[in-house]
């Protein structure tokens, strides 16, 4: 067993205890939050499994488990090539080949299209097999083949599909199962259906089934032999959209690639979906004929089949009077982020309570086993090195969108190689990204910045251009005006300058190409000023482009002379209470005279304006520290803008009155 951690790309062997099942291949495998169910496949030669193993990933233990035998019928028999899927509490079970001899050397191939249904328990173990009674027309039997299960949003109703496989030749045809009224049948599809083929791999992501690879009859004077006895690897990628029910090609099995820009044909290979991410690992290539010229690929691929969503609000760590340390929720599977502000103009000084007009942010923490999220709406002034960005995002904040006339394949359906720490990122083509990843013996501690380049202009064998535009879309403006903080290859950055872009850039136009992109070292740098509100959004990048920004969240620096936030803030339960303690602020300019501690309550004006959180006072003191009865608790305000969590905020006043406050997110 191999583990490939996609955020360091660095295979490992992890130490796995237990009942370790033997090595098998074309063996069912179904992966349910942390644990692993693998089902059947070819021990040896002629020699099949319908043994069931389950792998528990946070503990890598391993379980042989005895599912009960169905009331009526048979159990699974041993098996290789079948599908194994899961929705639910349930695997579905279809297809495969078994060998109808007893002697393992002597093979007699029996296609199956029996199914199959597998309860499993919450957490680990199973209940047992079941063989559902279906309505409709069973599919022929097959192996190697694909099923997947989707369930669209609007109707609820899960569908299990099925595609291609062996039965004596390649298949291509399409079946659905309604898996609530366990009916058959075989939608009618639009578009040109790929060709038939096996050992190919099918995976949902959206509201589509990509299809790539597999072994696919060999042609000959451009005929399909109806007997199959000749077949060849194929490269070939396809979706179908399983609302419409409409194949769509995007890379065709003749499609040359000259520049090796593609994944090269395989069949035999995986594919895992991760969020809108689609990865694709080995295979064997080859002939038939050519037995002995097969070779089993090595190389990792993804595809980003779409821009990633919107990250979280950007969320306030600490404030200075110059700079701000911010940080947002983590979106799998992208490149980088790109920080935008927008500035105010310095505003005045507000003693006594802590302002309640600021959106929420927070820092996860912990403490004591409670789960805590500390957030300072400024914090003391500490130094922290300025934003290391090489480049700007070099945009001047216009996105083209869907409407607009680009040519063709430029920009929206490319982007260009770059390298964020030793993870070699290059490109392919179509309305989706296709990306090469090669992984490194070591991988280098990620920076917190990500490196544009910009490309010579190309046109590769595929007839598609690569613009030397930026390698990053542009992103779009609205009334206000936008500037590039930079661009972040983690989900944190220490904010104390921004970019200028110049007046006669500002109505930049939509096609890329034709723009003149300023150049990052000639624009101008500004810095943050002392008691200034400055609002922040984000947005993340993938192959795909720049995905939307994310809710506005805005933050003062701090005013010279007045005491920092408390920092250090540790909340501990106990039986009919909390204790709040915190550390006084690093920069208290001053003596500290008190401290107030507020909590966030329900109130009728919370239910009008749900931003607009409603505070009252729980202690005011010298102390560091207090205690917060369940009385007090029980007025509390839970709010849900991002997990549950009571909020509180603590502020210290000095001669000069109130610092900013530090809020914390108590998750319930």
């Amino acid at each position: 067993l191999f583990v490939l951690p996609i955020a360091t790309n660095q295979w490992f062997l992890p130490a796995v205890r237990g009942d370790i099942p033997p090595g098998c291949a074309a063996h069912g495998f179904v992966c349910d939050g942390t644990r692993i169910l693998v089902f059947g496949g070819m021990v040896e030669y002629g020699r099949y499994s319908n043994d069931l193993y389950e792998l528990q990933a946070s503990r890598w233990l391993w379980k042989k488990v005895k599912p009960q035998a169905p009331s009526t019928g048979s159990p699974p028999c041993p098996r290789l090539g079948h599908s194994f899927s899961l929705y639910g509490n349930k695997c579905y079970l279809f297809g495969g080949l078994a060998n109808e001899s007893e002697d393992s050397n002597n093979n007699v191939p029996r296609y199956l299209n029996d199914f199959y249904e597998l309860e499993l328990q919450h957490g680990s173990g199973v209940v047992g097999w079941s063989i559902p009674v279906t309505k409709g027309i069973l599919p022929s039997p097959r192996e190697s083949h694909t099923a997947i299960v989707y369930c669209r949003k609007d109707l609820g109703s899960p569908k299990m599909y099925i595609f291609g496989g062996m039965c004596g030749c390649r298949l291509n045809d399409l079946w659905e199962l309604d898996i609530e009224t366990m009916t058959w049948s075989r939608p009618e599809t639009k578009g040109t259906v790929p060709l038939p083929r096996s050992l190919h791999t099918a995976n949902v992501i959206g509201n589509k089934m990509y299809v790539f690879g597999g072994w696919v009859p060999q042609s000959a004077g451009g005929e399909i032999s109806a007997h199959d006895g000749e077949w060849k690897c194929t490269g070939s990628f396809s979706y179908l959209n399983l609302d419409t029910t409409e194949w769509i090609g995007l890379i065709s099995d003749c499609q040359e690639d000259k520049s090796n820009l593609l994944p090269g044909p395989r069949a035999g290979h995986c594919a895992v979906a991760v969020g809108t991410r689609l990865y694709i690992w080995s295979g064997r290539d080859g002939y038939r004929k050519a037995w002995n010229n097969q070779v089993c690929c090595k190389d990792l691929w993804y595809l980003d089949t779409e821009k990633p969503p919107a990250p979280s609000q950007v969320q306030l760590i600490r404030a200075t009077t110059n700079s701000f340390q911010v940080k947002w929720d983590e979106v799998p599977t992208v490149e980088g982020y790109l920080l935008q502000l927008h500035a105010d103009s310095p505003v005045a000084s507000v003693a006594g309570i802590p302002g309640t007009g600021v959106p929420e942010t927070s820092v996860l923490s912990s403490q004591g086993g409670s789960s805590l999220h500390e957030s300072p709406q400024s914090l003391p002034s500490v130094p922290y090195p300025e934003v290391k960005v090489d480049h700007p995002s070099q945009t001047n904040n216009v996105i083209p969108n869907n409407n607009t006339n680009w040519e063709p394949a430029t920009n929206r359906n490319t982007i260009h190689p770059h390298s964020v720490g030793e993870i070699n990122v290059q490109l392919s083509l179509s309305s989706n990204s296709l990306l090469k990843v090669e992984g490194k013996e070591k991988v280098a501690a990620p920076e917190n910045k990500i490196t544009q380049e910009t490309m010579k202009n190309h046109a590769d064998a595929t007839g598609f251009k690569e613009s030397n535009a930026p390698s990053l879309l542009p992103v779009c403006t609205s009334n206000r005006q936008w500037y590039d903080v930079g661009i972040f290859k983690n989900n944190s950055a220490v904010v104390s300058q921004f970019y200028l872009l110049p007046e006669e850039t500002l109505s930049i136009s939509n096609k890329m190409e034709s723009a003149d992109v300023p150049d990052c070292r000639l624009l101008k740098k500004q810095d943050l000023f002392p008691g200034t509100v400055y609002r922040f959004r984000v947005a993340a990048i993938n192959g795909c482009g720049v995905g939307p920004f994310s809710k506005v969240s805005e933050f003062k620096t701090c005013i010279p002379g007045f005491p920092g936030a408390p920092s250090t803030v540790k909340i501990t339960k106990s039986v009919d209470c909390i204790h709040l303690s915190w550390e006084p602020p690093a920069s208290p300019s001053g003596n500290i005279l008190e401290y107030s501690a507020y909590l966030a309550i329900r109130s009728t004006q919370l239910q009008e304006n749900p931003s607009q959180l409603v505070f009252m006072r729980i202690y005011c003191g010298l102390k560091t520290s207090c205690i917060v009865t369940a009385a007090q608790l029980s007025n509390a305000h839970v709010d849900y803008t991002s997990r549950p969590a009571i909020v509180f905020r603590i502020s210290a006043k000095n001669e000069r009155g109130y610092g900013p406050a530090t809020q914390v997110r108590w998750l319930q």
